[in-house]
């Protein structure tokens, strides 16, 4: 006799019991209903802890979007931020000294320390490099540097600076590593 077979003579002995006594029926019914039931309860609980899955996720989300919103501005404005630091190294000494020029460089350099200042207002922070081992998840490597005083794996040359937003990378920077001296 097949599995199948046994549950098949299996019901209808019930199905007979049932019939000669009311009690066994009411006995079924009940057993029924509570397993309904059970399954009920854990649907409402599988659709209660999705809603609030949902819900912890869209919060991520919305953070997410105003945390970091404003990071293709930003990646656009960093060129602005080079051009202006590059400016202000390309003043020669005696120029900073001129009386003519005072009024200029002192405008620039206002200029450096309020695009500063609005970075860090939106978060974003420049990435450290010089004198630091190679990480490269913030910096990239550009070119070696034969160097008899830095271990090999240290930054000795920053060619562009780096910037995070909050906790994640904007731009590596671009940096020269040390090797050792041939």
């Amino acid at each position: 006799m097949t599995e199948e077979d046994k549950t098949e003579a299996t019901e209808d002995l019930r199905q007979e019991t049932a019939a000669e006594a009311p009690e066994v029926a009411d006995h079924d019914r009940v057993a029924q209903l509570e397993a309904q039931l059970e399954e009920a309860q854990n649907a409402t609980l599988y659709a209660r802890a999705e809603a609030q899955n949902l819900l912890r996720r869209a919060q991520k989300e919305a953070e997410d979007a105003r945390a970091y919103a404003a990071t293709s501005f930003a990646r656009d404005i960093l060129s602005v931020a080079d051009n202006l630091s590059r400016a202000l190294s390309a003043i020669p000494e005696d120029l900073r000294g001129d009386e003519k020029m005072k009024g200029l460089v002192a405008g620039l350099e206002a200029t450096g320390r309020e695009l500063d200042s609005v970075f860090a207002r939106h978060g974003i922070s420049k990435v450290s490099a010089l004198g630091e081992a190679l990480d490269p998840n913030r910096h990239q490597a550009m070119m070696e540097v034969p160097s008899a005083d830095a271990a090999p794996g240290t930054i000795v040359q920053e060619i562009q600076s780096g910037y995070m937003i909050r906790d994640r990378l904007l731009r590596p920077a671009l940096v020269g590593v040390a090797r050792k001296a041939d």
